[in-house]
């Protein structure tokens, strides 16, 4: 009766093996006919990864190209714009530097009337009247940046003296200096728009 019960729990336990055997083998055989459809769409995820990669490479490059185009543009502008500054404000300056050039003259005259005055008349209203008018003038033009350039008696220099004559002195301290001056110089903005004509002492 034992031998009898172990038989069939034998038989069972071999029949149940044998089950689990076969449902492995299908699972097995299932699997292996699932798995090219797994690599299938493993390959299309790859793939599809590898185009958002590179797309995404393109997009930077395309990224920093527009920086640097947008860069370059902004340089350019700053220099357009200092550049238009510049050719204004040169613009401005050319044409008042003409304007008070056009002046000289009757600065000139007015030295002149007055050296004249002190000289040979002794009317005082007409040298003080002379006097008032070249001083009101050489005030205002100070203020657009107008300067003298000294000249009598400094030693002579060709950034700011033409010698129109030259003079002889005993001195030696007066040699290469300027003895007298024959036109008034001046600058405008430290800049020299007329140089002072000198006679040097040699």
């Amino acid at each position: 009766m034992n031998m009898s019960k172990k038989n069939k729990n034998k038989e069972q336990e071999e029949q149940k093996q044998a089950a689990q055997a076969a449902d492995t083998k299908e699972q097995t055989a299932k699997c292996k006919e699932e798995a090219p459809e797994v690599d299938e769409e493993a390959k299309k995820i790859e793939e599809k990864l590898a185009k958002l990669l590179k797309e995404n490479e393109e997009l930077k490059a395309s990224v920093a190209k527009e920086k640097d185009d947008y860069i370059r543009l902004m340089a350019d502008f700053e220099n357009f714009r200092r550049h238009s500054a510049e050719s204004k404000l040169e613009l401005v300056s050319s044409a008042s530097a003409d304007t008070i050039k056009g002046l000289l003259p009757v600065l000139d005259d007015c030295e002149r009337a007055m050296k004249m005055l002190e000289e040979s008349s002794s009317d005082e209203v007409a040298k003080e009247g002379t006097a008032l008018i070249y001083n009101k003038l050489m005030a205002y033009l100070k203020t657009k940046g107008l300067e003298v350039i000294k000249a009598k008696g400094e030693k002579f220099d060709t950034d700011f003296h033409e010698a129109v004559a030259q003079f002889p002195v005993q001195e030696e301290d007066k040699k290469g200096m300027v003895y007298d001056v024959v036109q008034t110089g001046y600058t405008l903005s430290g800049k020299v728009i007329r140089f002072a004509k000198v006679v040097v002492g040699i």
